[in-house]
């Protein structure tokens, strides 16, 4: 598995990853072109055997300190194996602000557990986030 920057040529690849992974609560196409082409966000995926099998984007928000984790999202044919923790840690590797912040569904314990072994901490509950009316939960983390 490698990592790599994605661009505005992995649109089919993450559209596809978006539909498996969050089904309803995926993203439409503009705002994939959007993460894929902005200026200043964090866009990486992994790679396996010429497939992208993960990918995050982090959106660096100057103003306030941080940086958001738009998405984060592996192949359920990958999970469990580290993926999604390298790809966030390479993502905080570029990151030049002193916090990271990310929204995961509350019934998400697989995702909860590995954000809170990378030192991810709740940090507030967004009450009906999602489409289907689940709360989101909010996870922060100061950098070094």
């Amino acid at each position: 598995m490698e990592i790599e920057a994605a661009n505005l040529l992995d649109l089919a690849a993450l559209r596809h990853l978006g539909n498996i992974c969050f089904g309803s609560d995926a993203w439409p196409l503009l705002d994939l072109i959007a993460v894929l082409t902005w200026p200043e966000v964090i866009r990486l995926k992994a790679v396996e055997a010429g497939e992208m099998i993960g990918f995050v984007a982090g959106d660096p928000r100057q103003s306030k300190g941080v940086v958001w984790i738009a998405i984060l999202a592996v192949d359920p044919r990958f999970r469990r194996r580290g993926i999604g923790s390298a790809l966030l840690l390479a993502c905080e590797a570029q990151v030049n602000l002193p916090m990271m912040k990310l929204s995961v569904r509350i019934s998400n314990e697989g995702a909860i557990n590995m954000y809170q072994k990378l030192g991810y901490q709740t940090s507030d509950i967004w009450q009906g986030y999602y489409n289907d009316g689940e709360d989101g939960l909010v996870m922060t983390k100061k950098l070094p």
